[in-house]
């Protein structure tokens, strides 16, 4: 037998992502996020859920704010995860040691952001029984869980992406966490704030050309005003177009991964 018949070696990425899942996963860092979104959503859905004398909320208003919160937290651990992927390696130290290794840099990026994109998928799968409990009847779960899949996933999607391309260029990671959290925040304040409405056409324009607020919008108009589907195309174009090129911007800075300073 001759050593030529050994296996194909892996793809960068996979092992990579291999690598970031073991360390999010089997680590603190991960389950720590999901425990804390966790609470957060039980404490919500306590108050929603209450006897009728504190619950002023019908089943379609409890389930929307569930939807609507899991969407923002969800994104949010995804975007908390994916702005450290870089800038915290750097700063750590242990970014030189992953440049040396026979991975390309590419690889490296798609690696990472597959892996960060678990979070929100393990945010999911946490939102789900709290929407079931929360609905009634299968009408309202089935909405919801087309908010969350569709709607949620390009969300959480674009801003994964983003605090990878944030985390790339940042050289310390306190600079990447902070720009990416400010910039969620500044996303998600339009559909939060009651003097910008869609019943306005500037309003309605500023709301879906934002990514972070059209998903959030969708998720209430969908769930809480009972508008149908049909009817709300347009509040998922800009979270695509926002996936797909945040997507692209971060793979394409794999080439700007440097260990920062004098080194």
């Amino acid at each position: 037998m001759t050593a030529s018949t050994g296996r194909r070696p892996s793809r960068g990425w996979v092992v990579i992502g291999r690598q970031e899942l073991s360390e999010l996963w089997l680590g603190t860092k991960g389950l720590s996020v999901l425990f804390g979104f966790t609470l957060l959503l039980s404490a919500l859905g306590y108050l929603a859920s209450a006897d009728a004398r504190i619950n002023l909320l019908d089943a379609r208003e409890s389930v929307g704010i569930i939807a609507q919160v899991a969407i923002g937290l969800g994104s949010l651990s995804a975007l908390v995860v994916s702005a450290d992927a870089i800038s915290g390696e750097r700063e750590r130290g242990t970014l030189e040691s992953l440049l040396v290794t026979p991975v390309s840099r590419h690889d490296i990026v798609v690696g990472k952001l597959l892996a960060a994109t678990t979070m929100w998928l393990a945010a999911l799968v946490v939102a789900v029984p709290f929407v079931v409990a929360l609905a009634d009847g299968p009408g309202v779960v089935a909405d919801a869980l087309a908010v969350l899949l569709v709607s949620g996933a390009l969300v959480a999607a674009a801003l994964t992406a983003l605090g990878l391309a944030v985390s790339a260029v940042a050289m310390s990671n306190r600079v990447s966490l902070a720009a990416c959290v400010a910039i969620m925040l500044l996303l998600a304040a339009p559909s939060q704030l009651p003097a910008i409405s869609t019943k306005t056409t500037l309003g309605s324009l500023l709301i879906k050309a934002n990514p972070v607020s059209a998903g959030l919008q969708l998720a209430k108009n969908v769930l809480v005003n009972q508008r149908p589907w049909s009817d709300q195309w347009s509040f998922l174009v800009s979270p695509i177009v926002a996936a797909v090129a945040l997507t692209l911007v971060a793979i394409s800075l794999s080439s700007r991964l440097t260990l920062g300073g004098s080194r």
